[in-house]
């Protein structure tokens, strides 16, 4: 990944509304949902949720698939390791266990 790729994919995560839909779809896996219950789980409405779909799923970080008569959405797990590798590659300047969490944290 080169860095203008993760800027596309953390612009995208840098709104709320999309912020909101892909930790939804993080929760999801591979399952994932119809536009109409991600509209449900997030309470956007749905004239504004494609434009945050397309968004997402311009910056490779969810995917589309059709099924039926409904398109359902998941995480692109790729796009989502790539960014967290591309932010981390470097971490800690060779000493990882620095970027672990503290386990009070969850």
């Amino acid at each position: 990944m080169d860095i203008k790729q993760a800027v596309t994919r953390l612009s995208a995560l840098s709104q709320e509304s999309r912020l909101s839909i892909f930790r939804l779809l993080v929760r999801c896996g591979d399952k994932g949902l119809s536009a109409g219950e991600i509209a449900e789980h997030t309470g956007i409405q749905s004239n504004t949720l494609s434009f945050h779909l397309k968004e997402l799923t311009t910056a490779e970080l969810i995917q589309s698939e059709r099924q039926g008569r409904n398109i359902i959405y998941s995480l692109k797990i790729d796009g989502m390791r790539e960014l967290i590798h591309f932010l981390t590659e470097d971490c800690c300047q060779g000493r990882p266990e620095l970027c672990k969490p503290s386990s009070d944290c969850c």
